[in-house]
């Protein structure tokens, strides 16, 4: 392009910066004049999957995902997720955006996507949103987990994938007793795996319910503005020896207060966690 035929462009002004703040502005104009961010929900069983985040010895959730988009639009798809779920984990509504210049409209991805997902992965829902949200990143986040516990004598075949069995009676009070010390504002170091990388421990828990049902499931649901790495596991599992009277539930908050991963926080088996909802309330009457 000759820089000299643009209208208010000419050498003088060009040695000034003139020319390349109108290169900024074509670029913006024929190019991301046609790109989109695509946010998707994604529902999945994580039993056969090596977690959300791509590794290098198995086949996971974020894989799969960027190689069928990929089919979809023609183009080379780098998802971006909101949870990054373990091995075995399970999701109803895990949170992931890409970007595309394909001219399927936004609510569209859902159904051209779910033809090529294997069973084990659903779309629940997709969505345009503006080219800057990110999905971790937002103002205010609410994440949901359920860990769900089989509770009976003998094993059942079809909870398996979905709960974790415990075969000894479990004091559902205690462990609600328990559970009250989690709530609010805390530093969970005691309540994550020693491999991890934060070095901010700090979370806050809104809410945490424990409930049973007809089928002998004791669910303990969780929400908070984040959760660090097996920290719902970590929780579950010292609840789990709450309900068993290993221990009262007043350890809870000396686990609490020694924030320090030790032996005494127990982490509960994958099978039985679930990401329920990932939720974002200052957009959700945007993009609703």
């Amino acid at each position: 392009m000759d820089f000299l035929k643009i209208p208010g462009l000419n050498c003088e002004s060009a040695q000034h910066g003139t020319i390349q703040r109108y290169f900024v502005y074509v670029r913006r104009q024929y190019t991301e004049v046609n790109v989109r961010r695509i946010r998707i929900v994604v529902a999945y069983d994580g039993t056969n999957y090596c977690g959300w985040q791509i590794q290098p010895n198995g086949i996971t959730i974020e894989e799969i995902l960027n190689r069928q988009i990929s089919k979809v639009t023609g183009e080379d798809i780098r998802i971006i997720g909101a949870s990054r779920t373990d091995s075995g984990v399970h999701a109803l509504g895990n949170v992931a955006v890409f970007d595309t210049e394909s001219r399927i409209p936004g609510d569209r991805f859902a159904y051209a996507l779910n033809q090529k997902m294997p069973e084990d992965i659903v779309i629940v829902k997709s969505e345009e949103v503006p080219l800057d949200w990110h999905p971790r990143y937002q103002d205010e986040i609410f994440k949901t987990y359920e860990y769900h516990i089989y509770n009976a004598k003998v094993r059942n075949p079809l909870k398996s994938r979905y709960s974790t069995f415990v075969s000894f009676d479990l004091d559902v009070e205690k462990m609600r007793e328990g559970a009250k010390y989690i709530l609010g504002e805390h530093d969970f170091a005691s309540f994550c795996n020693v491999r991890t990388n934060t070095k901010d421990t700090v979370r806050t828990v809104h809410e945490i319910e424990i409930v049973e049902n007809p089928e002998r499931e004791i669910i303990i649901r969780v929400t908070g503005n984040g959760f660090l790495y097996n920290m719902v596991r970590i929780i579950a599992g010292t609840l789990i020896r709450v309900g068993r009277g290993f221990y009262e539930p007043e350890k809870i908050r000396d686990i609490l207060e020694a924030k320090e991963h030790t032996s005494e926080g127990i982490t509960a088996p994958p099978n039985g966690l679930v990401l329920v909802s990932i939720d974002y309330p200052e957009e959700k009457c945007d993009f609703e």
